[in-house]
């Protein structure tokens, strides 16, 4: 029967264009131009895919004119003029001649939070105005509010509380976009324009226990000695897994939780345990090498950002911080958590298809050209 099957095949395929060899059996002549057609199809699939990628990815937008500006409140307590945020890419190739530097940088991005905001400055500023770094000297710092195009008056509260904490100038700096971006979108504006040493973006809601970057800086500086070398250190709560604080969530959150974490797992994040924690520190090199080539501006951003520290080979650790749940979350659980999905698919298939540009080949060419001159 196979043998009828092929010799069938092949009378339809002897009348292509290409001829066939007398020496050749009819089984294997068959079985060849098979393994062409798959071949053909599976390319027709790959090209489909990548349009399919291409139209549904995502390609931020520019930052707008305003946007690239912050306001702060001044020794009077006034509020100062528009004043210029530094991009990240303005930084001179020798870090020494770096102008404005500060020791920690605070990315904080908030969307109608003037409820919440002002609890998790308080403690923020705290914090940081009593740290000693290991060197003896005390800690300098800038929190970097970034207004995600909020409906409320969240920009005039963060103002409003550094005039009444007397917080110095230029301290607290509150950055408003015009036309909101999404979480994502927010912290990566944010990170590109501060001017830390080591840089951290934490939630606005104060979830998590902000001493707890006493902790991160410690085990970033275990990772490199200098901000100059990439090093990620990760706030992660998966220490507390069958703590209290999440056994008593909803089945439906804990269901989401455990069904992203499979889909993590799927598609090759497994050796973090906590993708999402809204807690994380980075070195300058490390934000410069990740947040300028970033995509996805919703709440599955982390992700691309550890895909985007894999590919470039920093240093990753993920470091325990204690945390509690805080009402008033923004996250629409059915629908973000379908769209986080999504998301992740596309994330993963556009960084192996090349629909995403993730700067290495620019990288490359640039230390060839160094090599060159050389």
């Amino acid at each position: 029967m196979c043998s009828s099957i092929s010799e069938t095949l092949l009378a339809y395929l002897s009348l292509g264009v290409l001829p066939i060899p007398s020496s050749v059996s009819p089984t294997t002549t068959a079985i060849g131009f098979l393994v062409l057609w798959l071949i053909a199809l599976s390319a027709v699939a790959l090209g489909v895919l990548y349009i399919a990628i291409l139209v549904i990815a995502h390609f931020p937008r520019s930052a707008l004119p305003s946007e690239n500006t912050y306001t702060t409140t001044t020794r009077s307590g006034a509020i100062s003029e528009p004043r210029k945020l530094r991009h990240i890419r303005e930084d001179p190739d020798d870090e020494r001649q770096r102008e404005e530097k500060v020791a920690v940088s605070v990315v904080v991005p908030a969307y109608n939070e003037t409820e919440r905001l002002p609890g998790m400055l308080n403690e923020a500023v705290d914090v940081l105005e009593g740290w000693q770094l290991a060197s003896g000297e005390k800690a300098t710092y800038e929190i970097l509010v970034v207004d995600d195009g909020s409906r409320d008056q969240t920009a005039d509260c963060a103002l409003k509380f550094s005039a009444e904490k007397k917080v110095p100038e230029d301290h607290i700096r509150v950055c408003k976009l015009e036309k909101n971006r999404g979480k994502g979108g927010a912290v990566a504006h944010g990170m590109q324009r501060c001017r830390g040493d080591y840089i951290i973006f934490a939630d606005a809601d104060g979830a998590s226990q902000f001493s707890d970057i006493k902790t991160l800086h410690a085990s970033l500086t275990s990772l490199t000695d200098s901000p100059a070398s990439p090093a990620i250190a990760l706030g992660s709560r998966a220490h507390m897994v069958k703590s209290e604080a999440v056994v008593k969530r909803s089945f439906i959150r804990n269901f989401l939780m455990y069904s992203l974490h499979t889909l993590l797992y799927v598609f090759g994040i497994r050796t973090i345990r906590d993708t999402q924690c809204g807690f994380k520190m980075f070195t300058r090199s490390a934000v410069a090498q990740i947040f300028p080539f970033m995509h996805n501006e919703g709440w599955i951003f982390d992700v691309e950002v550890l895909i985007l520290a894999e590919r470039k080979g920093v240093k990753v650790a993920e470091v325990p911080i204690s945390w509690h749940e805080v009402p008033g979350s923004k996250m629409e659980l059915a629908r973000d958590s379908v769209r986080m999905a999504i998301d992740l698919v596309v994330i993963r298939c556009a960084y192996m298809l090349g629909v995403y540009d993730d700067g290495r080949k620019a990288s490359r060419e640039k230390a060839l050209r160094k090599k060159k001159e050389s």
